[in-house]
């Protein structure tokens, strides 16, 4: 009778594929004070005084500014949570998201 050879079984693991991220990005208005803006940054984005500065600069002189990058979901929570904050005290600040490259 010929001899068994037992071979160690491999697990094949399913390869999961990272979250596609999203960027988030400020639209510039003319409208809503800077403060406030910078304030919202600070708040949802946790940025410190200076980096919220110059994300809400930026966004005033090109149009837009990416503020951050996360998964979509998140930053599409994000986004949504700053666009309300800005609607609530009636100014048109809006907040949107992309995919990222």
């Amino acid at each position: 009778m010929p001899a068994t050879i037992n071979l160690p079984r491999t697990k094949v693991l399913p390869k999961t594929e990272r979250p596609k991220l999203h960027k988030v990005i400020l639209v510039n208005d003319d409208f809503t004070p800077r403060d406030f803006v910078v304030t919202v940054l600070k708040a949802e984005f946790s940025l410190n005084a200076d980096q919220a500065y110059r994300v809400m600069i930026t966004a005033h002189r090109r149009g837009v500014c990416v503020v951050a990058v996360f998964p979509k979901d998140v930053a599409e929570t994000k986004a949504t949570r700053a666009t309300d904050a800005g609607r609530a005290k009636g100014y048109p600040l809006m907040f949107t998201t992309e995919p990222e490259e």
